[in-house]
């Protein structure tokens, strides 16, 4: 049996959505998301398995709508994701068996708007020349966000939140121009989670500021 055929009940049709066939692929990663970023906002430590089945979804999904950009990102998030497993558990220090919320520095944030800055631009010319995409600029510009704002969850970055939710604003129209309206639903859920993870993690840094200076008093 070759894998096309493995996938195919996958990309069936469940029900309709506005006319639009809504298939197993995109409800299956409508759940496994949503899940998923609801357990990274609680600093979870099951997101990372999670997002990596949520990521195989997705691949099947995009490369279907024609967003080649968004289906290959997967793959670098799946990559990414072993990594935030591993720095979730050892990225702590001597001593430490978990790794806490801080902020983003200044050296940080210079290399990650350059590299942004660069990869847009590079991977729109590529999508523009290479592809049949519609959107090469809008689907290059939510990948480097995205890998920007997941280098930032992978190091428990506080401002990773910021470039999620700035993301997911081109995300929930741009998936809604490709007649992916669930995913399209899915994305302003994940809105409303990047806020709640927002609010949980800088309450987390707060608190944990705050530590030093009550046991000094």
């Amino acid at each position: 049996m070759s894998l096309a055929n493995i996938l195919e009940p996958l990309q069936q049709p469940l029900f309709t959505v506005l006319d639009t066939p809504v298939s197993w692929t995109e409800v299956l990663g409508f759940g496994s998301g949503a899940l998923c970023v609801w357990l990274v906002a609680r600093q979870h430590l099951a997101n990372w398995p999670l997002g990596i089945a949520n990521n195989l979804f997705f691949i099947l999904l995009f490369a279907q709508a024609g967003l080649y950009a968004d289906a290959g990102l997967q793959i670098v998030f799946i990559a990414l994701a072993v990594y935030g497993w591993w720095t979730w558990t050892h990225g702590g220090g001597p001593g430490s068996d978990t790794l806490p919320v801080r902020r983003t520095s200044r050296t940080e944030w210079t290399w990650l708007i350059t590299a942004g800055a660069v990869g847009t631009l590079a991977l729109t010319l590529l999508l523009d020349r290479a592809t049949d995409s519609t959107v090469p600029f809008w689907d290059a510009l939510t990948t480097a966000l995205s890998l920007a704002a997941t280098y930032g969850q992978c190091r428990k970055r506080l401002e990773s939140w910021w470039l999620w939710i700035a993301a997911d604003l081109v995300y929930i129209p741009l998936y809604a121009h490709k007649e992916l309206y669930l995913t399209s639903l899915l994305y302003a859920g994940f809105l409303t989670l990047c806020l709640l993870g927002l609010r949980n993690w800088n309450r987390d840094l707060t608190t944990r500021r705050a530590i030093p200076v009550e046991a000094a008093a």
